[in-house]
């Protein structure tokens, strides 16, 4: 029992710790917790392993430590055989600190310790018990949005009544409530789109210029001119490279301009905020380089060896981000993003 105990609790932390992405955890929030699993009692106590229900209350102080009061409730049976019903209900109430290792991470592992008491209302016939008890464990968030999550628990309960311990595993589904909001979204609105410049070289003499000369420059008048389009960029939400409805609106208007322009080669680079890793927010512009460059050959605008794909990561960023951890700022915003890179000849 220990053995499984102790491999869950680093199976949970192991997979937590890999799964870095960006600050999930907010300060100041309210949580209610709804949860069963499984209970696993000790030996001692007479009564068989049964389902647990229960429900926790729980503060966020900060991002990285709260507090929470549960209450439980374990429907069981009584193993010696008795005149009467075999039938025992065990309530179980506690109050955890718990510590919150990677704040900035969808996935999100916890620690917790705390106290409360365990009471066994036995068959008739068989004296109740009540004891005082402390509890440890560990567990796993996976934050669907700021305000759900979907929580995982391992914990054992240490009883002061002839030294029990009791194994508990829960699954549950938090639900969070206050806290500073998330800043909402703007909306970009597609610029018009920027007329072709044409670059030209022009030569300036105070007097007639040689035969020799004058061949030069009609052949240089002949050369083709180097237009440079610039076409608008697309934004992207937070951790998403899936297209949004306005920017496939401008991607739109790109491709109408670029069809007239058949003869272009075309880089698409990505771009992604400073919250996370280097290495995860590289991959991240990387994949939204590609989703543009699907879309433009979905959308017949060109043949794919006609385009090539690039990410930035966070290296080019269009603002400086001053709270990398901000991920609602303007400046983050800001930076993700897809832009064109195109010369024309």
């Amino acid at each position: 029992m220990k053995r499984t105990f102790c491999s869950i609790i680093c199976l949970l932390c192991l997979f937590g710790f890999s799964q870095v992405v960006s600050a999930q955890v907010r300060p100041s929030t309210f949580s209610v917790t709804p949860y069963v699993g499984g209970y696993l009692f000790d030996k001692d106590q007479k009564v068989g392993n049964a389902p647990v229900y229960g429900i926790s209350l729980g503060y966020n102080i900060t991002k990285h430590f709260g507090v929470e009061a549960s209450g439980e409730y374990v429907s069981t049976n009584y193993d010696l055989p008795v005149a009467d019903s075999r039938s025992s209900n065990v309530g179980n109430y506690r109050l955890d600190g718990i510590i919150n290792l990677i704040p900035d991470s969808r996935f999100v592992p916890f620690i917790f310790a705390g106290f409360g008491g365990q009471s066994i209302d036995y068959p008739k016939g068989v004296p109740n018990r009540a004891a005082t008890a402390v509890d440890y464990g560990a567990g796993l968030k996976y934050f669907f949005n700021d305000r759900i999550a979907l929580r995982a628990d391992v914990r054992q309960i240490y009883i002061f009544d002839d030294s029990r311990k009791d194994i508990e595993y829960t699954l549950g589904l938090s639900f969070f409530f206050g806290g500073s909001k998330p800043a909402p979204i703007a909306k970009t609105e597609p610029t018009p789109l920027a007329e072709p410049r044409v670059e030209e070289k022009v030569i300036m003499l105070k007097e007639e210029p040689p035969a020799e000369t004058k061949e030069q420059m009609t052949v240089a008048a002949e050369e083709p001119k180097t237009v440079i389009l610039v076409l608008e960029e697309v934004h992207f939400d937070f951790d998403q490279s899936t297209l949004k409805p306005e920017a496939q609106v401008i991607l739109k208007k790109n491709i109408e301009r670029l069809k007239e322009n058949p003869k272009v080669n075309i880089i698409v680079a990505g771009h992604a905020s400073a919250s996370g890793t280097e290495a995860y927010n590289q991959k991240l512009s990387e994949r939204r380089a590609a989703a543009v460059k699907t879309y433009l050959i979905k959308e017949g605008f060109i043949v794919s060896d006609r385009l090539s794909t690039i990410g930035y990561g966070e290296t080019r960023p269009a603002v400086h981000e001053v709270n990398p951890r901000d991920r609602n700022s303007a400046a983050a915003k800001a930076n993700m993003r897809v832009v064109f890179e195109i010369v024309v000849k």
